[in-house]
């Protein structure tokens, strides 16, 4: 397989600006560096994200893949992204197919950044096949624990969603951007460029799991999902529909599970002693 060009367009994530605090003294505080990355497809202008812009390459691959516009890393010969100008640049070997009527119909998703995802999408949940796989409870427990020990861009200065994608309870990857949806496309472009499948793997957000992020994750052939937060009416709808085991409230030892609870192999025991109301 092909692999496309890529630049490493490197670009300050984080900023240092003064403040006032609490008792009215001037102090340093570091805030992220949300900007714009238009991207353009053989010329033509796609869409604008708002971003980071740490992993740009990769976050327009996993968008171009997310978005179902290119089925393989050799349609693609070349991502090139200049800051300056705060384009990225795809050049494809044969162009996408019928590129305007599928990017016709944009329909602009909830949350932080506001991401999008193209009408089509929803049509193909029902071809979606995701492996058996399982994570025990005790899994479950490391994941949230190496997520608490990661260090964070969030830890630092906040404002910012983080996504992950595990192997049991090992960190494969970790990323942050000012939108999860931009942090999970990015996890896809380096699952492509590093070919790691998705069907033993499980996918970790600090943000809701909405229709979008679970499409994705199903998508990617990961058939676990654990948030941080919680999960939307239609999130649940999906995960049901692809049989994704959508995980919510994770923290400490606190998860409730939502959808395909068999894949979850309980270990209560581990939970710890159950606190007793008191009359």
């Amino acid at each position: 397989m092909r692999r496309p060009f890529m630049t490493h367009a490197q670009v300050g994530m984080t900023r240092d600006v003064t403040v006032v605090n609490e008792w009215g003294e001037e102090v340093t505080s570091t805030i992220p560096c949300e900007r714009a990355l238009t991207i353009y497809v053989d010329k033509r202008e796609l869409v604008t994200l708002m971003t980071l812009g740490g992993h740009a390459e990769l976050l327009v691959l996993g968008y171009l893949r997310n978005q179902r516009l290119v089925q393989s890393l050799d349609e693609i010969e070349s991502i090139t992204v200049d800051w300056e100008v705060g384009a990225a640049a795809v050049k494809t070997r044969h162009g996408i197919t019928h590129i305007e009527e599928r990017t016709a119909t944009r329909v602009v998703t909830t949350g932080c950044g506001q991401g999008s995802v193209f009408g089509h999408l929803m049509d193909e949940v029902d071809r979606i096949a995701l492996a058996p796989a399982q994570i025990s409870q005790g899994e479950l427990y490391g994941l949230v624990n190496a997520i608490r020990l990661q260090d964070s861009i969030y830890k630092l200065a906040g404002s910012v969603h983080g996504c992950a994608l595990f192997r049991g309870d090992t960190m494969l990857v970790f990323v942050e951007d000012v939108g999860r949806h931009n942090a999970i496309d990015t996890i896809a472009g380096w699952m492509w460029m590093q070919c790691v499948h998705g069907s033993d793997k499980v996918f970790y957000t600090t943000g809701r799991l909405t229709s979008e992020m679970v499409i994705k994750s199903a998508q990617m052939g990961v058939p676990i999902a654990v948030s941080r937060s919680g999960i939307t009416e239609m999130g649940l709808e999906v995960a049901n529909k692809v049989g994704l085991c959508a995980i919510g409230r994770a923290t400490n030892k606190r998860f409730l599970c939502y959808s395909a609870p068999e894949r979850l192999v309980l270990q209560p025991e581990l939970a710890g002693a159950r606190l007793r109301a008191v009359a």
